[in-house]
C-alpha cells in the first residue's frame, strides 16, 4: 500500500494552486453564484446528514480532494482496516475495533464478552447501590460520554460515579454518602499498569476496609487477567490487544455505560456503529460522510492554514463530545513522523477544542466571529429543541456571512468579517443508534486523515513517554 508522502502526489500540488486561486473568493460569492449550493454540498448516511456548504470550497476542490484520496490508495487502506489487518505497524497489532460492533459476524470472544457484560449487569443491579468507574483516557472518556448522553434517571436505580483523576478529592467526592457494603468499583485499564487508575483502585480497596468479600466489590476490565486477579478483582472482563484505548467505547470498557443505559440500548449503540461501518465501506467517496469530513479537514489544515478545529454540540447530552474527540483525533493523528519514520514537511491533526454550543456562545464565540484567526467548526445538532437548532443555524450563518462587511456606516467594532468555514452534522434524533453512528463516523474520519497524511493512527508513543517518566519520578520518591 502507498506509504509515500502525500506531497509526492500530483493532486497535492494541484490543491495548493487551487487554494491560491480561491483565496479572494468569499462564501457569500459562492452562495450567490449557486442557488442550489446548500443542497448540493451535503450528504447523508443512516441517521446523519452533513451540510458542508459553508466550507470555503467548490466542486473543483472536492474533485481534487477525491483525486488525492485515490492517489493515497484510500480504497486499499479502507479495505485493510475493515479486514482487520495489522495496520498498527509500530506495535505489530491490528486495529479491529469494528469487530466489537459486528453483530452476528463478530468473533466468538466478542459475543461471549457482551453476553458476560449483560449477565454481570443484572447481578450488579440486585446487590449494589453505587458503582464507581475507575479509568482514564480511552478507558473513561467514551464510556462517560455514552452514559451521560443516553442514561435516563427514572430507568436507572444505581448511583453511578466516574473517577479519572488520581487527586484524592475526585474519589472522595465519588464516595460521598456511599455504603462500602453496597459499593462496586469497575477498574478499567487495558494493561492494568495505568498509574492513575491503579492508585485510585488501591485507595478504593483501603476505603472498603478489611472485608472478607473485598474481591466481590471489584470488576476489572483488562487484557491482563493475571494482574487483575493478583490485585484481587473478583470478576474480569476482557479487552484485547487489537483494541486501542480510544477505540474501546464499544467494548467491556463501557460496562458502566451499559449499566447506565441498559443492555438493549447498548446493543442499539453497537448497531449504529455497524451501520456507519457499512456506509464507510460502501459509499462512494463524494457521498461518504466520514471521508468527506476527513478531506474537508485536510483542505482546511493543509491548504487554508487552519491550526485548530472547534466542535460545538448543540445538545446538553453531547456536552462531553469535544473532550472525547480531543483524544480520538489528537492522540491518533498528532504525529510529526510518517509511517516510514520520516519527518513531516506538512501539518497533521489540528488542535481540537470546543464546548456545548450555547455555553460557548457566551465564552469563546467572540473569537470565532471577530478574532484574527479563522477557526473551522463542526456544529453537531441533535434536534434537542427548536431554540437550540435556531442558535446553531444563526451561529453558522454569522460565521459564514458576517455583518458590516460592505456597510461603511457600521462602526468597525461591530463588524464581523464572516467567510469563516463550518459544517453542520445533524442527527435525525439523539438516541443510542444515532450516537453509535456519530462516534463511528468520527473514528473513520480520523482513519481517513491518517491515510492522507501517511500516519499510523493507532499508536501513541508521546503518551507512553510521559507514563515512563511518571513511573521513574514516583519510584525515586518512594
Amino acid at each position: 500500500m502507498n506509504t509515500k508522502p502525500p506531497t509526492d502526489c500530483a493532486a497535492w500540488a494541484k490543491l495548493a494552486a487551487h487554494a491560491k486561486s480561491l483565496r479572494g473568493t468569499r462564501l457569500a460569492e459562492l452562495f450567490s453564484r449557486d442557488a442550489a449550493r446548500a443542497a448540493s454540498f451535503s450528504a447523508a448516511a443512516p441517521g446523519l446528514r452533513l451540510d458542508y456548504s459553508r466550507q470555503r470550497l467548490n466542486a473543483a476542490t472536492l474533485q481534487l480532494l477525491a483525486e488525492l484520496a485515490t492517489q493515497r490508495g484510500f480504497d486499499d487502506w479502507r479495505r485493510a482496516l475493515l479486514a482487520g489487518e495489522a495496520l498498527n505497524t509500530t506495535e505489530g497489532r491490528a486495529a479491529r475495533h469494528s469487530a466489537l460492533r459486528a453483530g452476528d459476524a463478530a468473533p466468538p470472544e466478542v459475543k461471549a464478552a457482551l453476553a458476560r457484560m449483560c449477565e454481570l449487569a443484572a447481578r450488579v443491579q440486585t446487590r449494589f447501590r453505587r458503582v464507581v468507574h475507575l479509568g482514564i483516557g480511552g478507558s473513561y472518556l467514551g464510556p462517560r460520554l455514552v452514559a451521560d448522553a443516553l442514561s435516563v434517571k427514572r430507568d436507572f436505580t444505581l448511583e453511578l460515579a466516574w473517577v479519572a483523576s488520581p487527586d484524592p478529592l475526585a474519589l472522595g467526592r465519588a464516595l460521598e454518602g456511599a455504603d462500602p457494603a453496597h459499593t462496586l468499583f469497575v477498574v478499567v485499564s487495558k494493561t492494568f499498569t495505568t498509574e492513575e487508575t491503579l492508585a485510585n483502585a488501591a485507595a478504593a480497596k483501603r476505603w472498603l476496609g478489611e472485608r472478607p468479600d473485598v474481591g466481590q466489590h471489584f470488576i476489572a476490565v483488562t487484557a491482563d487477567e493475571r494482574a487483575a486477579r493478583a490485585f484481587g478483582a473478583g470478576e474480569v472482563l476482557p479487552l484485547w490487544d487489537w483494541v486501542g484505548g480510544r477505540y474501546s467505547v464499544w467494548s467491556a470498557a463501557s460496562f458502566c455505560a451499559l449499566l447506565a443505559i441498559g443492555a438493549g440500548r447498548f446493543e442499539e449503540f453497537l448497531g449504529g456503529a455497524r451501520d456507519m461501518d457499512e456506509h464507510f465501506a460502501g459509499a462512494q467517496l463524494e457521498r461518504n460522510l466520514p471521508a468527506l469530513l476527513a478531506l474537508i479537514g485536510v483542505w482546511n489544515v493543509n491548504f487554508l492554514g487552519a491550526a485548530t478545529h472547534a466542535v460545538l454540540p448543540y445538545a446538553h447530552a453531547l456536552r462531553r463530545l469535544p473532550a472525547y474527540l480531543q483524544q480520538l483525533e489528537m492522540e491518533s493523528n498528532g504525529k510529526s513522523v510518517d509511517r516510514e519514520g520520516r519527518a513531516l514537511g506538512y501539518d497533521t491533526a489540528p488542535v481540537i477544542w470546543g464546548e456545548e454550543g450555547t455555553v460557548g456562545q457566551h465564552s469563546f464565540h467572540q473569537l470565532l466571529h471577530q478574532g484574527t484567526q479563522a477557526v473551522p467548526a463542526d456544529f453537531v445538532v441533535a434536534g434537542a429543541s427548536r431554540e437550540l437548532d435556531a442558535h446553531a443555524e444563526a451561529q453558522a450563518q454569522a460565521l459564514a456571512f458576517g455583518t458590516g462587511v460592505t456597510d461603511a456606516a457600521l462602526p468597525p467594532h461591530r463588524r464581523c468579517p464572516g467567510n469563516r468555514p463550518s459544517s453542520t452534522l445533524r442527527l435525525e434524533r439523539l438516541d443510542a443508534r444515532n450516537l453509535g453512528r456519530l462516534l463511528a463516523c468520527y473514528e473513520h474520519k480520523v482513519f481517513t486523515q491518517g491515510v492522507i497524511w501517511n500516519l499510523n493512527s493507532f499508536d501513541q508513543w508521546g503518551v507512553e513517554l510521559g507514563k515512563q517518566l511518571a513511573r521513574k519520578f514516583l519510584s525515586e520518591r518512594r
